[in-house]
């Protein structure tokens, strides 16, 4: 149940509030039980997969853009991507060719500078790559400075390469010492006197450093774990527009993102790059099972950005590919789509309990055939074969007439700090359930309204990250009907990004993660997840002050959580709880940061101030404390061993 409706109607004041002090009595539990999930959104984009929670250290790796991308020669060597009538799968037609240069003997070979740089740490790391050739000596396999002579770690591998075969060779060596910059580079060389020829051909060629749990095609350790640490309920997968594609027949394929590396294709983007699809379906399920969240996942809904929505007659494949991909999941082993899964390392079948159809699927003229008949074919066919499933309609505009939905849709918001304040009630009078699938605020707060998107700012700033905070309190207020919301962009390489800001930024070297004010702000209240929201009374309306009031059954812990936006001064509190007593202690946890336009920026100081108090219940049970001006705070009373 949300928030009385007494408070529902509070208007919302973005100018300076005055600081006056603010007197909340909390209702009973009751037996409603309602919890907002805070949860983590991902799409291959800002190289947030290739490149980055994805852990493959080499870049361009099979050639899949047909370029010499990240490659240099070693000692002159001839180097050329080449289309073999002989390739290494039908996945990955195109290979390195490297060649003896002319009067030249020797060793030569080439080197891979990594996703702009590779991190060189004390550890193990394991590698392989595919050779054609005839070529009798051995491999030398290094990682070494780009700046200087240093070499880290090398390894010579005995070739088993012959003329007309592609030959897997594996490898694993372990520095010793820590490189001081990641101006690292990844090096295969050979002696060209022994090979037949005078040419070799190379594919798949691979660099894994340890990665989370050690799992093979893993994922790197640092983001996942920051990850983990924002205490995520959900994910959704795999976007955000990367399901669609731009041009027709480049949509997401999830059977191409399964099995051996050497079978799966990739694809041309929707971000302006190769996708190697290395990180799969498989993975991100399996990644969904480490943390122990639940999978959203989305489908493609058959809108294509250039030639528009397909007709109800090309759905009909789509709509079939989409069962296959649940039974995939979520069958058993005797199922056709079952059985394979466990052929491939899973014979336990994922729970999935979330598809979303679709994403914005209103925009590029999609809203018409998504209302008439894209929905209602995934609707019919889903529930006919999975009925326990809640399916969720991409367009938020389908919000007030929705019939082929279990929940009204969802919500994307990317506004200012008073936009994202405005915005805080919009969730008090919709009668049905929601997702906020994504937002960020992306702009300064700016009189004459929203610039462009090139015009984003390049971090979460503090001022903004608050706004946040007031507006994911209003829909944690009504979360009977907004089940979850999630931050999107997730993940930005610093060196290529094409949508920011993100909440982590992060470079080849996992010491600069950097988490934002954004994510400290997000971590903070899906710490603090309620199983009850509670209505509350008070003499004054929203503003400055901002809450949510709930209880915690998990914990038997009482909730307060809070944010300041705009006072004029610190905001006194007095704040008392069903039934309690005086002389209960209660934790109070308080972010605050020096200036409202600061950020957490990658090489830079951590701006965001945390601080953990404890409080006592005076006479009649009240807690009494005060906020400063914008600040986003939680107040938990554990009531263990009381009543």
């Amino acid at each position: 149940m949300g928030v009385s409706s007494t408070l529902r109607l509070i208007p919302h004041l973005l100018m300076i509030g005055l600081a006056a002090s603010v007197n909340i009595t909390v209702g009973s539990k009751g037996n409603t039980t309602s919890s907002l999930q805070y949860g983590i959104m991902f799409e291959e984009i800002n190289h947030s997969g290739d490149g980055g929670l994805y852990a493959e250290l080499i870049r361009n790796r099979a050639f899949q853009n047909k370029s010499l991308e990240a490659y240099t020669p070693v000692n002159e060597a001839s180097l050329s991507v080449t289309q073999s009538s002989n390739p290494l799968s039908s996945a990955l037609p195109y290979n390195l060719h490297v060649a003896r240069p002319e009067n030249r003997s020797g060793i030569i070979g080439f080197a891979n500078n990594g996703w702009w740089g590779i991190s060189v740490k004390p550890q193990r790391y394991t590698g392989s790559f595919f050779v054609r050739g005839d070529y009798s000596g051995d491999f030398t396999v290094s990682l070494q400075s780009t700046l200087s002579s240093q070499t880290f770690a090398s390894v010579h591998v005995r070739s088993r390469s012959t003329a007309h075969v592609w030959t897997k060779h594996q490898f694993s060596f372990t520095t010793r010492q820590a490189a001081s910059n990641t101006n690292n580079s990844f090096s295969i060389t050979f002696d060209a006197e022994a090979v037949a020829g005078g040419s070799l051909d190379f594919n798949l060629i691979s660099l894994f450093p340890p990665t989370y749990k050690n799992r093979a095609n893993g994922l790197r350790k640092d983001l996942v774990e920051a990850i983990a640490d924002l205490k995520p309920s959900f994910l959704r997968f795999p976007g955000g527009g990367n399901i669609d594609g731009i041009l027709p027949n480049t949509q997401y394929k999830w059977q191409e993102t399964l099995g051996p590396i050497p079978y799966r294709p990739g694809r041309d983007a929707v971000w302006g790059y190769y996708e190697t699809d290395g990180l799969g379906l498989a993975e991100f399920l399996q990644l969904c099972e480490d943390l122990e969240i639940a999978p959203v996942l989305a489908v493609w809904s058959g809108l294509n950005y250039v030639s528009g929505p397909l007709t109800a007659e090309e759905l009909e494949p789509v709509v079939q590919d989409t069962l296959n991909e649940l039974e995939f999941l979520t069958g058993s082993v005797e199922t056709t789509w079952g059985a394979h899964r466990a052929s491939l390392g899973f014979p336990k079948p994922w729970k999935v309990q979330y598809v979303e159809v679709g994403n914005e699927d209103h925009l590029t003229g999609g809203l018409e055939s998504y209302q008439s008949y894209r929905l209602r074919m995934f609707y019919d066919a889903i529930k006919e074969r999975f009925p326990d499933i809640t399916i969720i309609a991409s367009a938020s505009e389908l919000s007030m007439n929705l019939t082929h939905a279990d929940m009204g849709g969802d919500f994307h918001i990317y506004d200012t700090p008073d936009g994202f304040v405005k915005q805080s009630g919009r969730f008090d009078h919709i009668q049905h359930q929601t997702l906020i699938g994504e937002f960020a605020c992306t702009f300064s707060n700016n009189p004459d309204g929203l610039p462009s998107r090139d015009k984003y700012v390049t971090y979460p700033f503090w001022i903004g990250s608050v706004a946040e905070a007031v507006f994911l309190l209003g829909a944690e207020r009504n979360s009977d009907r907004v089940i979850g919301a999630a931050y999107a962009p997730m993940l930005a390489h610093l060196e290529e990004s094409q949508w920011v800001p993100t909440l982590l930024t992060f470079t080849a070297d996992p010491e600069q993660t950097t988490r934002s004010t954004s994510y400290h702000v997000t971590r903070l209240l899906a710490s603090n997840t309620m199983t009850h929201t509670l209505s509350a009374g008070s003499d004054t309306d929203f503003g400055p002050l901002h809450y949510v009031t709930g209880y915690d059954k998990r914990s038997h812990s009482y909730l307060f959580k809070a944010a300041v936006y705009n006072s004029s001064d610190d905001v006194p509190v007095s704040i008392k709880f069903p039934d309690m007593p005086s002389g209960v202690r209660a934790e109070l946890s308080l972010l605050t940061a020096d200036a409202p336009e600061s950020s957490n920026a990658v090489g830079g100081p951590e701006i965001v101030t945390t601080s953990v108090s404890s409080v006592e219940a005076g006479p009649g049970g009240y807690f009494n404390f005060k906020l400063p001006d914008l600040s986003v705070a939680v107040l938990r009373v554990s009531m263990c061993g009381s009543n």
